[in-house]
């Protein structure tokens, strides 16, 4: 049945990208509904500093918002992939720019051959050059901007402040400024809600994105999935870090291992999001402080200090109530899993919302994702790094579907009969995403590409290929604008070609 009335609890990212995707959806396929979104202006947010996937900025494109517009007003920034500091061991660096050269390519195995020939698999990326050099996306070429290339980047930004661009830029939808304080509930699910205030809003179907409190899905018996055995740390200290004056913002999200989990660093055009994510079992926070203050040689003033119950719902769709965002899962942030899981979510529900089977078939998808977001990030931890009673213990208990991975792509590079499409043909992960991490490890022996390299002639077109996209691609990000300049110059009015 299609829904009527549609109820979101909790604005922020996930609420208001919610309630405008299936705002858009109901308009494009004739449902009629009404969404109203219920957020308390009471409740306050934190804002430490998120990323993103491109897929943000093609939901962006698909709504018709300006781009710059969004960096103006949010003051969000570039992010072009990760920088990972000290994962394999410490003074070692990789790099996993997000574009993807092989839509370019004709299809050529490029990585393959980077990894037979001893180079990094992002050297032909234009990502990695613009990441390299700290350059925005474009090029000013007689007073025009001009993109850099064909490919998405994501951004970084304060997600208190995305989301409440996204609430202005919403339309047609209602907003209820109260607080949930239980729910009624009958054969279907929810049938209303009782507000703080003494209000009683009824609807159809509700989406629970009230983060942590999961304030409507916990009610109707929802289940949580603990990862506590595959994931290595449990606790987060976010904190703020300002930009200096004149200091160049990165385009790329670092995250740096430290004795005992890692840090990140989130840049938004004021100052870094930052924040360490470590292990109780092996530090307390205090220690935690002081190894954070070591590593940056200054004092921090952590936001507060947060117990990470890494997990998922068994069932983030009960009734007719779908839990998103926080409220359906849990990851350290070590991928930009959250907002990207948030909007292919949402078009997964829109799609499969009337069909007889969508609850299943929702669920299964939904729990597959985030167990494979799961075994990724947990590969991150495959290292070399034994300096630390953390990373002794991390080697000791790799999950058996993490090492069966490793050792598969030991003697070949990883292939897309490896990946199991995922439904509906949304991004998801494969080759391009893990291939960066396991070369930037260690884990690609040159063996393993020297096999896709067999052919003599494959051999050549891919490297006259590779060439000439390093050469373009460092020509291109060398006459693009530098990053914080670009920036700070979106206050004045130049079209973008």
């Amino acid at each position: 049945m299609i829904p009527k009335r549609i109820v979101i609890v909790g604005g922020g990212t996930a609420g208001w990208l919610a309630a405008m995707m299936l705002s858009d959806v109901s308009r494009r396929k004739g449902w009629g509904a009404a969404v109203s979104v219920v957020e308390s202006s009471r409740i306050g947010t934190i804002g430490v500093g998120e990323g993103s996937t491109a897929v943000f900025r093609q939901m962006l494109l698909h709504f018709g918002l300006n781009e710059e517009e969004f960096l103006r007003e949010t003051g969000a920034t570039i992010k072009y992939g990760i920088r990972h500091r000290d994962w394999r061991r410490v003074g070692h660096h990789y790099d996993g720019p997000i574009d993807d050269p092989g839509l370019v390519s004709g299809g050529l195995p490029l990585d393959a051959y980077a990894v037979a020939a001893g180079r990094s698999v992002g050297e032909a990326h234009l990502f990695q050059q613009l990441m390299n050099k700290a350059r925005a996306p474009v090029a000013l070429v007689a007073g025009r901007r001009v993109a850099a290339g064909p490919f998405h980047h994501a951004f970084h930004f304060d997600q208190a402040l995305v989301g409440a661009w996204l609430r202005r830029k919403a339309r047609g939808i209602a907003v209820i400024d109260d607080e949930v304080s239980g729910i009624e509930t009958g054969e279907a699910g929810i049938t209303a809600l009782n507000m703080v205030s003494g209000a009683r809003v009824e609807g159809d179907f509700f989406i629970d994105a009230s983060g942590f409190r999961r304030a409507l899905i916990l009610g109707l018996g929802g289940e949580w999935v603990s990862y506590a055995d595959v994931l290595p740390v449990n606790r987060a200290m976010p904190f703020w870090v300002d930009l200096k004056p004149g200091e160049e913002i990165p385009p790329m999200t670092v995250a740096w291992a430290q004795k005992n989990g890692w840090m990140w660093q989130i840049p938004t055009q004021e100052r870094f999001g930052m924040g360490y994510v470590y292990s109780d079992a092996h530090i307390g926070p205090e220690a935690a402080q002081l190894e954070v203050e070591a590593a940056l040689g200054h004092k921090i003033e952590p936001r507060r200090d947060i117990k990470i119950d890494a997990g998922r719902l068994k069932a983030p769709w009960i009734g007719n109530c779908v839990a998103l965002g926080l409220a359906s899962s849990f990851l350290e942030p070590l991928e930009a899993t959250s907002i990207h899981g948030t909007i292919t979510q949402v078009m997964m529900l829109a799609e499969w919302l009337a069909a007889p089977d969508g609850r299943a078939r929702y669920n299964a998808a939904v729990g597959r994702q985030v167990d494979d977001f799961r075994d990724f990030i947990r590969l991150h931890y495959v290292s070399e790094r034994r300096d630390s009673a953390f990373w002794c213990d991390v080697a000791a208990s790799h999950p058996d579907s993490v090492k069966a991975r490793v050792a598969l792509w030991s003697t070949r590079m990883p292939r897309p009969a490896d990946f199991e499409p995922f439904p509906l043909g949304l991004p998801h992960l494969q080759g391009q995403l893990y291939t960066p991490v396991l070369d930037g490890l260690g884990l690609l022996p040159r063996a393993a590409g020297q096999v896709e390299m067999a052919d003599r002639a494959l051999r050549e077109r891919t490297r006259a290929t590779h060439a000439g996209l390093v050469a373009e691609y460092t020509r291109a990000a060398s006459q693009c604008l530098p990053h914080r300049a670009w920036l700070e110059s979106l206050s004045q009015a130049v079209s973008v070609a």
